[in-house]
């Protein structure tokens, strides 16, 4: 099969478009003939090296995944081929006390595809049984693709570890990003009110366009100045995943007794904190990683009634990975850039 792989960790140069064996599925698995594959910023981190792990070379970036049965693997019921499928992106043991409790995002055997096991800038791959989800009929595979990583990450943020309410305020950092887009729709569905922050006028006018109430440009305007004008006081939440650029201003911009939710750093990992705001303001910063795979099945229940809808911003023939990774890295995306598989 033609696949996009690395061999070492490096620059965009490392990814090559080569001919590779086929993968088969084992008992209880299933083959999939992918047909899109949606780019996430941690195909760039597990690209660039992240401390600690340790790939089987060649190794296939890519979490996002649409795409067909192909074939399915000894024990595998309730699919068939040829069938339209979505796949999630968080593979566990299924075993363990996290995994049976429905909190499988916190097994110690917990990967992600593309990231600890291959993914899908492929034209196949292959997966467990249980990580096959429905196919949200009326998109194509393009907007499919486009769906489970940032969904299940910014619904797991704002749902299940910020508990945002209806009547909260909160700050969306990075607007234009995947998640990010994914977020202000998730918080606008459940009634808060939403502020959006991008460094381009057009990517808060996207934000604008997908709900968001008030927009800040923080390469014009300061942030906490900003959202005092806005609220009289600060925000209920904050949701971030650019890390250290703007981390005074972020928790500055916190009323008392705010909180801050964190999913990745996409800017820098070190950032510094005075803890008397922290402990003084009665501050909480949460961490959070992906979601369950249950969490992925009331995302796709929103998007079935058209209360969610993913953004693409450019599709890409499979070979073009690296201009895609140029487009996440150069920060030109506005929702998400997707590689067609032929």
């Amino acid at each position: 099969m033609k696949a996009v792989v690395i061999y070492e960790h490096g620059n965009r140069d490392v990814l090559k478009y080569e001919e590779i064996p086929t993968p088969k599925p084992s008992p209880k698995q299933v083959l999939v003939k992918i047909k899109a594959c949606a780019l996430n910023h941690l195909d760039i981190w597990v690209r660039r090296g992240i401390p600690g792990l340790k790939l089987k070379y060649p190794h296939i970036l890519g979490a996002d995944i649409a795409g067909e049965i192909a074939e399915l693997g000894e024990g595998v019921d309730g699919l068939k081929t040829g069938e339209k499928v979505l796949i999630s992106p968080g593979v566990s043991c299924g075993k363990c006390k996290m995994c049976l409790s429905g909190r499988d995002n916190l097994c110690k055997n917990y990967h992600i595809l593309g990231e600890g096991i291959n993914g899908g800038y492929a034209e196949y791959v292959v997966i467990p049984q249980e990580n096959v989800l429905p196919f949200p009929e009326g998109m194509s595979f393009e907007e499919a693709s486009a769906i489970p990583l940032v969904f299940l990450t910014a619904w797991h943020m704002i749902v299940k570890k910020a508990n945002l309410q209806p009547q909260e305020t909160v700050f969306i950092t990075a607007a234009g990003s995947g998640v990010s887009t994914a977020a202000i729709q998730i918080a606008k569905a459940i009634g808060a009110y939403v502020i959006a922050g991008a460094s381009s006028d057009e990517k808060l006018a996207k934000a604008k366009e997908l709900g968001a109430d008030e927009v800040i440009n923080y390469s014009k305007e300061d942030i906490p100045k900003r959202i005092k004008e806005i609220t009289g006081g600060g925000v209920d939440l904050i949701l971030d995943h650019t890390g250290v650029v703007n981390w005074d201003k972020k928790i500055a911009s916190l009323k008392w007794g705010g909180r801050i939710v964190i999913c990745g750093a996409t800017s820098g990992f070190n950032a510094e904190i005075d803890l008397r705001h922290i402990f003084f303001k009665q501050l909480s910063i949460i961490g959070s990683t992906m979601g369950s795979k249950g969490d992925l099945f009331e995302v796709l229940e929103l998007v079935k009634r058209g209360v969610l809808k993913p953004v693409v911003y450019k599709v890409l023939p499979l070979k073009e990975a690296k201009e895609g990774h140029r487009i996440l890295e150069e920060k030109e995306v506005i929702g998400k850039v997707v590689l067609k598989v032929d």
